[in-house]
């Protein structure tokens, strides 16, 4: 089994919990005050996990913070490794593929890995998705163009499209 370290990572939206392997692969990504669902989504992709302190890669934390600094494709090639399904995985490499600034909903998701009638399953491995903001499930939005869910909370979906869009929020 893989040992898992623990960074702490400070971003515009808060502290984060930066989680990767012994090869440098990010394993999950969660807002800090998210503790409990970040430790859920461990647990259920990877069983128990011991979590050992450890500085990230820093090619890791330069860039995230090269990301929340505007340059918006730092994040396209950092390296993810993942536990859940087979079909969980297919959704979070086809959310990797959405370029910074674009959103689509569930259905187009559910097209675009060839399951057209999954867009609730869609969902539900959206949800489950234990890399934020690297793997990028906010970019996923209701059909009728609303906001839908987000784990670390719809206030930080907004800024996070507000950001890659160029708006600015106050």
């Amino acid at each position: 089994m893989d040992e898992f370290y623990l960074d702490r990572v400070a971003t515009p939206l808060g502290l984060t919990f930066l989680v990767f392997d012994t090869a440098g692969a990010v394993r999950a990504f969660e807002f800090e005050d998210y503790e409990a669902r970040l430790m859920r989504l461990l647990r259920l992709h990877y069983g128990a996990v011991e979590l050992r302190t450890a500085a990230a890669p820093k090619s890791i934390r330069d860039s995230i913070a090269q990301y929340f600094d505007g340059e918006l494709n730092a994040l396209d090639g950092l390296p993810c490794a993942t536990g859940g399904t087979e079909f969980q995985r297919k959704i979070w490499a086809a959310l990797r593929k959405i370029p910074a600034g674009t959103t689509i909903n569930y259905g187009t998701l559910a097209q675009r890995i060839g399951k057209p009638s999954a867009s609730r399953a869609v969902g539900m491995a959206n949800g489950a998705n234990p890399i934020s903001v690297i793997v990028p499930c906010h970019r996923v939005i209701g059909a009728n163009g609303a906001l839908t869910g987000y784990g670390g909370g719809l206030p930080r979906k907004q800024w996070l499209l507000a950001h890659e869009s160029g708006i600015m929020l106050v």
